[in-house]
């Protein structure tokens, strides 16, 4: 056989193999799902969603061996870049490697001095979330300033924004659209366009969100690199950003200076490990990232491509003698980021099935919501940005399989509303309530629910944080109280909203839901 058609023969068993091994990895709604078992099977708030496909993808690029970032990540950079609507993305490691690139590129010596990020520079960033959010800005010597949070959207509450900047000091703001529910774009868009502040949008949790706004708005904002490409996209129902009825619709992700996404397995897809930056407007922002990401060299070329710029050998910068080589010049104190072609590879199949798991993510957050009707008592459910209130439909029976559940809200008169891709079903237990978010999440892990607290909590109360205000108190600041931090960080937990969850896993996380407080308040819910 010849080397092709070994390759052929391999990739043929590699998807028998698939086939065989990883039906429990099948979309929830795949004919070919493995069997659940209420009670023995576990379901878990997240995980790996992927078919053969996905698998082959991997051998194939493994058995070309190039290994390190080449053709595959260059595709999905360009392919991911299409999807959201940005000018250039580039892949990483991992979200957390995206947050401290996205930021390290805002501190570059190469950007006027009234913008580039010093050390004691402030950042305005949101109390409750995951602590990579904000350990970039401390890393980088800048002091990040905490807001509280809104307890309902587990996002910041943005009427606190005036009060913690600091005229001369505050430079951005870096907050993350959380577990899939976008911030208020259009008050933190204002607040930093007033400011004349860069604007980081961690999307890690958030991939194919939504957030529409009045295109008049949009004007005032400065958003004429949405406005664009919705009139180039007009005509072509489902593409984003888009104009309708006088509102832009756009990805969260695509509405600041510098967005970026996780690719960790309970994400939105997966890579296995794997993030992305998106440079949104401004392309010189793609090689100062670039630079950090790859060693802080000041060379552009690929990886196995020499003299792109056609002078190597007739730069001199810094200190260096005149001519040399550009491929190890350095202008920036960097990092080696990259993630492996072969997980780009995988990325790339992953991207295809996006439009379907954001659809199945809102779907599933639907069925729980509809199912676990009747308990606000108890419990405060997650509202999306805007809204005011839940509508139930009029009937309150869930709907069939192979139905399509819809949501409907009661929204602020903003003009503003955002459609949540969910990361999880946020829950808050309320005041009162007969057990605590602790006793609620004992119980689902016994019955073999994964759930999960909402990341770190209130961030300033964590270990880290704290020893770091003992070492220096002056290494971050605290704006006001942080009442709804606490309130999340001692009453909330999620459950999934992955696309991997069957319809019988669903159904069997309300019937334990609803089984477990109808034993504390001892009469049926």
């Amino acid at each position: 056989m010849s080397p092709s058609e070994i390759k052929v023969e391999i990739l043929r068993l590699t998807r028998e193999f698939s086939k065989l091994t990883h039906s429990a990895n099948l979309p929830g709604n795949h004919d070919g799902h493995a069997s659940f078992i209420p009670g023995q099977t576990t379901v878990p708030y997240a995980g790996r969603v992927f078919t053969s496909d996905e698998v082959e993808a991997a051998v194939s690029s493994t058995l070309d061996f190039w290994l390190t970032l080449g053709v595959e990540g260059e595709a999905f950079e360009k392919e991911l870049a299409e999807f959201l609507g940005v000018k250039h993305t580039l892949v990483v490691n991992s979200g957390s490697s995206a947050n401290l690139v996205a930021f390290s590129a805002l501190t570059t010596h190469k950007l006027p001095d009234h913008k580039r990020i010093r050390p004691g520079d402030e950042v305005i960033t949101v109390a409750a979330g995951f602590p990579t959010t904000v350990t970039p800005i401390i890393q980088a010597g800048a002091v990040p300033v905490f807001i509280d949070a809104n307890p309902l959207t587990g996002n910041a509450d943005c009427s606190l924004l005036e009060n913690a900047f600091s005229p001369g000091r505050t430079k951005a703001v870096m907050m993350a659209h959380a577990l899939g529910n976008p911030f208020e774009l259009s008050t933190v868009l204002e607040f930093c366009q007033r400011h004349d502040l860069w604007l980081i949008e961690d999307n890690c949790d958030a991939l194919g969100c939504t957030y529409s706004l009045p295109v008049e708005q949009a004007k005032r904002l400065g958003l004429d690199h949405l406005l664009k490409l919705a009139e180039k996209n007009a005509g072509t129902p489902g593409r984003f950003p888009s104009v309708k009825d006088g509102s832009l619709t756009a990805y969260t992700g695509t509405f600041g200076d510098i967005s970026t996404q996780s690719f960790y397995p309970p994400h939105h897809l997966t890579m296995g490990e794997g993030g992305a930056v998106n440079i949104i407007r401004r392309p010189a922002l793609k090689t100062y990232a670039e630079s950090f990401r790859d060693w802080g060299r000041d060379c552009w070329c690929p990886s196995g491509k020499d003299n792109t710029c056609s002078r190597r050998f007739q730069w001199q910068l810094g200190e260096l003698p005149d001519g040399y080589d550009h491929k190890y010049i350095y202008s920036h104190l960097g990092f080696n980021l990259k993630p492996l072609d072969p997980q780009a590879a995988i990325g790339r199949v992953q991207l295809r099935r996006l439009p379907n798991f954001i659809e199945a993510r809102k779907d599933n957050w639907e069925l729980l919501r509809r199912g676990l009707h009747g308990l606000e008592d108890y419990i405060d459910f997650a509202l999306p940005t805007h809204a005011l209130a839940w509508i139930p439909p009029s009937s309150s029976a869930t709907p069939e399989p192979g139905d399509r559940p819809t949501s409907s809200f009661k929204w602020d008169d903003s003009g503003c509303l955002s459609s949540c891709s969910w990361f999880g079903f946020k829950m808050t237990v309320r005041p009162g309530a007969p057990f605590t978010r602790t006793e609620l999440a004992a119980h689902l892990d016994e019955k073999k629910i994964g759930n999960r607290m909402l990341f770190g909590g209130n961030l300033v109360r964590q270990p880290a944080f704290v020893q770091l205000r003992r070492d220096n108190p002056n290494a971050l600041r605290i704006s006001g109280n942080l009442p709804g931090a606490d309130h999340i960080m001692q009453n909330t937990l999620f459950l999934g909203t992955y696309p991997g969850l069957t319809r019988g896993m669903i159904d069997y996380m309300i019937e334990v839901i609803r089984n477990f407080i109808a034993g504390r308040v001892s009469a049926p819910v």
